[in-house]
């Protein structure tokens, strides 16, 4: 059975939340918190932190503003979908680029909502290695998201202005953060011209 281009869009976003909530599971449930793994050398280490809010290790607001974040989450998850769903109905064909661009967006949203909406009621504490347990360490919607993609490539020398002794990207993010960021660089490079023109 030929599958549809909806159809295909689906199976991709399934398969990517698929692949971040695999990776976050196998490192929360086989690394202490703060426990790392050098990949590459130093370049590429594999951190296992966990995440109070944003993307990239930001946080914003307390428990009001975790809360008010998993909401906005859910409700640009809900505007993507029925974005690509109303993209897909048009007569005039949209550039598979778009739709592709938008779902590896869509399917990163998903896979950090996961975090925040269920890992606080499935999970223990993460120290030491957290277990999937019948206790909780957070409320619905309270969840942390779990990180673990670490790049320090290099430590700006002194004598550089404002970045001196800084690590040039500092930042631990997850494959759902990878996605979100691919899916935007792409869409801006080579598909700006569609979003220029385009009206919701």
């Amino acid at each position: 059975m030929k599958l549809t281009k909806g159809q295909k869009l689906l199976v991709l976003g399934a398969v990517l939340v698929v692949i971040d909530q695999v990776i976050k599971i196998l490192v929360k449930t086989n690394m202490s918190l703060g426990e790392h793994i050098s990949v590459f050398g130093n370049w590429f280490q594999i951190l296992f932190v966990e995440n109070k809010g944003m993307a990239f290790g930001l946080s914003w607001g307390g428990v009001v503003g975790k809360y008010l974040l998993t909401l906005f989450r859910l409700g640009l998850f809900g505007l993507l979908c029925w974005w690509i769903s109303k993209l897909l109905k048009r007569e005039k064909p949209v550039p598979t680029g778009v739709v592709v661009g938008l779902t590896l967006i869509t399917a990163g949203a998903l896979g950090n909502i996961i975090d925040c909406l269920f890992y606080g009621l499935i999970f223990s504490e993460s120290t030491p290695a957290a277990v999937a347990s019948l206790g909780h360490y957070a409320p619905f919607m309270q969840g942390k998201v779990v990180d673990m993609f670490y790049f320090p490539l290099w430590v700006w020398p002194d004598w550089v202005p404002l970045m001196g002794g800084d690590i040039f990207f500092e930042p631990v993010f997850n494959f759902a953060d990878s996605c979100v960021t691919v899916g935007a660089i792409y869409l801006i490079l080579f598909h700006w011209k569609f979003f220029a023109k385009e009206e919701l």
